[in-house]
Parts: structure tokens; C-alpha cells; sequence
């Protein structure tokens, strides 16, 4: 039955839906948002210059995007999953506690860096609080990880803005409207009912506003 709606989708669409779940997977949401602090924030980045700064941004790749990835991966070539889209909640589990060790071990390491954003520190512990609440209701219903990431990013460039006090009004209108458009995406591919969009967002907004109750 997803396979009839789909094809009822434009190819157009279905095609533009699909390239934008690649890149804005959740897995590199940590990635863009480093990157995005980098840009804006550079007096917070002090301590890190020319080649050291791309090593930092090389780590937060490998750590929060390339080795949960490659955990999926494996899990696929095992036979562990039928694909790594991993579209059925059993096959997300593992994934789940993979990234969840990932990310703990990113805000762990993010405690005791002086040369980074402070935000960046609520930010690592909100990415990681939300693996937990999606692994539990991973149990229930098939929550969007994509909804997450991106509810997850849009509370943290607001929740960042506040902590410095600044205005980037175009900043969280785009990040918004690019959240709006991968969630859209995510429905028209029929990978999530509303239901489970809107779950996943509401989680990673609320994951980010204790992180950062927690952290500042």
C-alpha cells in the first residue's frame, strides 16, 4: 500500500523528497549545526584555526554522523537489516543505542573543550537526550528521525541566538522553512503518518530546551 502512494506522487517530487532526506539526514544535523555556529559565532572559536578548526569539524563528522552510519551499515551486511533505510522499528533499535554511545561520548568530550561554542555543550546533550525518548518510543510507533533532527535544530539555533543575545531572524526563518520542507518530504515519500512527524519534532525541540535548562 506506501508503494501506491508513492507512485501516486509526481516523480518530480518523489525525487526532490528523496534528495532532500539525504541531505538532511538527521545524522548531519550535528555537522551543520558546528558548522553554522562556526560562521556565525567565530570569536567562540577562538582557539581553533585554519587546520585545527577542520579537524574539530572532521571529528564532529566521524563521531555523530560517519560511525553511527557505518554501524547501520554493518547491521545491513550482517543481515540485521533489510536495507539501510531501516524502515521497520525493529531494525532501528540497535542504531538507536549506537548513536545514542556516539553522541554521549561527543557532549562528554564537548564538557572540557574551552575553544568551542558554549552552546555547542547544550547543544551535544540535547541530540543525546533525544536518542533516549526515541528508542522508547521506537517500541510504540515509528517516530521520524528526520522530525527530530530537525525539531532538534531549529530550537537550537533559537535557544543559541537567546544565549548570545542575538538576532538572526533569517537564520531561524530558514532553518523553520527547511524543517517544514524535510518533514513535508518525509510524508510524501510515506516513510511517517502526521502523527509521527510531529511526535519526532515536539522530541527533539523539547530534548534541546532541557539540554539547555540543564547545561547553561
Amino acid at each position: 500500500m506506501t508503494d501506491n502512494v508513492i507512485q501516486r506522487q509526481p516523480a518530480l517530487v518523489r525525487v526532490f523528497a528523496k534528495v532532500l532526506s539525504y541531505v538532511f539526514h538527521p545524522l548531519f544535523i550535528p555537522t551543520y549545526i558546528f558548522i553554522w555556529m562556526v560562521s556565525r559565532f567565530p570569536y567562540e572559536f577562538i582557539g581553533l584555526e585554519g587546520h585545527e578548526l577542520t579537524l574539530r569539524e572532521i571529528s564532529v563528522f566521524m563521531t555523530t554522523a560517519f560511525f553511527p552510519a557505518f554501524t547501520v551499515f554493518l547491521l545491513w551486511k550482517l543481515g540485521f537489516a533489510k536495507s539501510m533505510h531501516l524502515r521497520y522499528q525493529k531494525e532501528r533499535i540497535i542504531p538507536y543505542i549506537a548513536t545514542m554511545i556516539f553522541y554521549w561520548w561527543m557532549w562528554y568530550l564537548s564538557r572540557n573543550f574551552t575553544d568551542q561554542a558554549a552552546a555547542l555543550k547544550f547543544f551535544y546533550f540535547g541530540i543525546f537526550l533525544a536518542t533516549v525518548p526515541g528508542l522508547i518510543l521506537n517500541n510504540f510507533v515509528k517516530i521520524s528521525m528526520h522530525a527530530m533532527g530537525m525539531g532538534g535544530a531549529v530550537a537550537a539555533i533559537i535557544l543559541t541566538c537567546l544565549l548570545y543575545q542575538n538576532n538572526f531572524g533569517l537564520d531561524i526563518a530558514v532553518v523553520t522553512l527547511i524543517a517544514g520542507v524535510v518533514c513535508t518530504a518525509r510524508m510524501a515519500l510515506s516513510e511517517h503518518s502526521l502523527f509521527e512527524i510531529n511526535l519526532g519534532f515536539v522530541v527533539g525541540v523539547l530534548c534541546q530546551i532541557i539540554g539547555y535548562l540543564i547545561m547553561v
